[in-house]
């Protein structure tokens, strides 16, 4: 055996020795695990594990709609029952498009063959993660030099007709880009495209890995495709169940062989939740592997002689946030970049997104012309002057609006107050849009729906816009609209009033993991060429759904919220304007708006009684935010009676929630799990059932 040979056996034999001690340590955890299948749990996780990834199955699409609708509303049960019931018929029940969707999942996948003494010998599998990068084990290919005697082959499988399809041979481009890591087991590498050929992502597709939670609970079935023994493509399809979930790896019950090193583990979804890289061996008390016979294995006995107990995977998101915090150059991070918005790998180079026009209202007793035709004027009836697109718009009204008085007995006030860049917006869009999340929510809560002009909606997003933007001095010479989030959080920390935007943004990123001691501290896209910031703010947008412009701009408005008392104050003021004066007062607030609401609450007149207050996307946890609240670090708000907090995981804005200092006193927190894109949208967190049914609860009909 070749020196290199060798190395590869040790380091294939330490990662099973390695899955095998895990294994043994999380005896516990499987035995409870495995005690409650027996007893008929069908998932053994925690609730909030349940909700969150019910709400991802039905938001991609995992259900049909009728079959939910038909089995939930069958017998009456509660969310979590429901939840279960939808992670359940997930796993029984496939819309047609399970099929077509593994085969085009099918398709990513490899089989890693290398090349020695003039021979090509099949070494493992591997699958495409972006148009031109593969992942696969770091004992398949651990390092660049090794990487350079292997090739691809895409198709090395059969067809329909059990016939060999034809094989497509892709050389590997270690030099263009290669990361691995012994710990989590991955390697990644490009792969070259045919000679005068598109990338290989564009013929056979690629997978969008996720950096977000809800991919996989406990007792929930996966599938694998890969390459095992070195054989044509194979297929584990759905006969196993997740056992264990640990902080960087699964344990799964799946059938798999060694080849299959290296192979995407799915979900029903074909999404990949984890890198299949190890089987765990049966061990003695001695910690001897054993056979399938029962004695002790040695070395030349082979892999398929081993009794193997269970396999592990690397969960893909543990991978995802071990490339974000990688320090490498600009060609290499646009290769990244290109795995797409889901993996949290974005460098947010982009600048930020130009607002969409808001759609004009229909003029009441108008019937807008047919373009093209001329209608002849009718006798008797006064001709109306067209009214111009500029004309319209500046008649609909900036202000906030008050809610008719019959609303709620005319003794309770529905109150929502927005956050920050809301400017180019008109509060009765805001309004319609905001109840629109909220009767989402109630209707899955099956409660009855609000009408929007029983909603009191200040808006102070235009006089907010005007003095953030008069301050901007120092930024407008560069040009905020032609440089990196990065950049221009360097620009907001010189301008920050007190000082302090620099500690929140970091702050933040320590709050989300970022590691703050050793060499892990220097690492980070770019780091060193755009300033100090860039690395908090890509640590964050790795680990949210929010990009870095979003996370840099939104701390610039909390910071000058917090730091400038004639902001606060013209905020507050403005606010004020458009607010009942007596009876009972739910006030729901989303983002800054949580921030402004603390505040607010120091200021109602004795006659406005706080019944809820339902925070939801807040950086209240951030003590950066909670020190310089007017009632000054964490405190239970003046006179409310009730608080609800929401806060979804993958939202950098609510980084520091829960909200677990006690001095808060008594509230209840909602997790939730927000849409793709979508983890700060007020609408998402409303139309959440169990936040809909706190604040309708409270409601009078």
């Amino acid at each position: 055996m070749s020196v290199t040979d060798r190395a590869h056996r040790e380091l294939h034999q330490q990662a099973a020795a390695e899955a095998a001690q895990r294994y043994e340590d999380s005896a516990a955890e499987r035995e409870r695990v495995e005690g409650r299948l027996a007893a008929g749990v069908r998932f053994p996780d925690s609730p909030d594990a349940l909700a969150v990834r019910a709400d991802r199955i039905l938001g991609r699409g995992g259900l049909s709609p009728s079959a939910v609708v038909a089995d939930i509303h069958r017998e009456a049960m509660d969310l979590p029952d429901a939840n279960e019931r939808i992670i359940d018929l997930s796993n029984e029940l496939q819309a047609w498009s399970f099929l077509p969707r593994g085969v085009r999942a099918g398709a990513t996948v490899a089989r890693i063959t290398r090349r020695r003494d003039g021979r090509e010998l099949p070494h493992g599998t591997g699958f495409l993660v972006s148009p031109r990068l593969l992942m696969t084990n770091h004992h398949v290919l651990p390092d660049e030099s090794f990487a350079r005697t292997c090739f691809a082959e895409f198709n090395a499988q059969v067809t329909a007709d059990n016939l060999p399809d034809t094989v497509v041979r892709m050389e590997l481009d270690p030099g263009a880009f290669f990361a691995a890591d012994r710990r989590l087991d991955f390697a990644l590498v490009a792969v070259k495209p045919a000679q005068d050929g598109p990338a290989p992502g564009e013929i056979f597709g690629w997978n969008r890995l996720s950096v977000q939670i809800g991919k996989l609970v406990l007792g929930e079935k996966v599938n694998i495709i890969g390459h095992p023994s070195g054989r044509l493509k194979e297929i584990a399809l759905r006969d196993n169940a997740v056992l264990v979930r640990l902080d960087d790896f699964v344990h799964y019950t799946t059938d798999t062989e060694p080849g299959n090193s290296g192979s995407p583990v799915f979900n029903d979804q074909w999404e990949v939740v984890a890198l299949h890289h190890s089987g765990v061996p049966k061990k003695d008390n001695q910690g001897r592997v054993l056979r399938k016979d029962g004695r002790p294995w040695q070395q030349g006995d082979g892999d398929d002689a081993i009794e193997w107990v269970a396999n592990e995977g690397v969960r893909i998101s543990s991978i995802l946030k071990h490339l974000a915090g990688l320090d490498l150059d600009p060609a290499r991070r646009a290769l990244l970049t290109e795995m797409g918005p889901d993996a949290g790998l974005d460098q947010a180079m982009a600048t930020a997104p130009p607002l969409p026009a808001a759609a004009p209202a229909p003029q009441p007793g108008r019937t807008d012309a047919v373009p093209g035709v001329t209608t002849p004027p009718v006798p008797g009836v006064p001709v109306t002057v067209p009214v111009t697109e500029s004309e319209r718009e500046a008649q609909r009204p900036r202000a906030g609006l008050r809610a008719r008085g019959t609303a709620f007995g005319g003794r309770q006030h529905l109150v929502f107050l927005h956050g920050r860049d809301q400017q180019e917006k008109y509060p009765d869009e805001l309004r319609l849009s905001w109840t629109a999340g909220l009767n989402r929510g109630l209707t899955l809560a099956s409660m009855p729906t609000l009408d929007p002009e029983d909603v009191w909606f200040p808006f102070y997003g235009t006089r907010l816009h005007d003095l953030v933007s008069g301050r901007e001095s120092t930024a407008e010479p560069i040009g905020l609209d032609r440089v990196s989030a990065a950049a221009a959080a360097e620009v907001f920390a010189a301008e920050s009033p007190t000082g302090s935007y620099e500690q929140l943004l970091r702050e933040a990123a320590a709050r989300a993991g970022m590691p703050q001691n050793g060499p892990a501290t220097t690492e980070g896209f770019g780091s060193g060429l755009v300033g100090a910031l860039h690395r908090p703010l890509s640590w964050l947008a790795a680990r949210s759904d929010l990009d870095e412009w979003t996370i840099a701009t939104f701390l610039r408005d909390v910071d000058l919220y917090l730091g400038d008392s004639a902001v606060r104050q013209a905020v507050l003021d403005g606010v004020m304007e458009t607010m009942p004066t007596s009876g009972e007062l739910v006030l729901v607030t989303h983002s800054l708006g949580t921030v402004v609401g603390m505040d607010l609450l120091t200021r109602l007149p004795d006659g406005l009684d706080p019944v809820l207050l339902v925070t939801a996307g807040s950086p209240l946890g951030l003590d950066g935010v909670n020190e310089r609240l007017l009632t000054r670090g964490p405190q239970r708000p003046p006179r409310v009676r009730d608080w609800v907090n929401v806060w979804c995981p993958t939202d950098a804005v609510a980084i520091g929630c829960p909200l677990e200092d006690e001095r808060w006193g008594k509230l209840t927190q909602l997790a939730v799990s927000n849409g793709r894109d979508r983890a700060h949208k007020i609408e998402e967190y409303l139309g959440h059932p169990k936040a809909a049914q706190e604040i309708r609860g409270v409601l009078r009909a």
